[in-house]
């Protein structure tokens, strides 16, 4: 069975996309947005909130 990425309809704050990732790689979904505040904290609007919401659009709902 191959594996696809979506948005996640349970482990979701704003739109899914870090809990889509955690249910994806089977790591809590807690641990991916932490890293990606953390990556994302020397550009948060042009850096990882501009990749959050191409995020948001890209991955399909399940």
């Amino acid at each position: 069975m191959e594996k696809k990425l979506y948005l996640s309809e349970t482990n979701k704050i704003i739109a899914g996309v870090c809990g889509g990732i955690g249910e994806y790689f089977g790591i809590d979904p807690t641990v991916i947005r932490l890293v990606w505040v953390i990556l994302s904290i020397p550009s948060l609007i042009f850096g990882g909130g501009l990749v959050y919401l191409i995020a948001m659009f890209v991955i399909p709902k399940k």
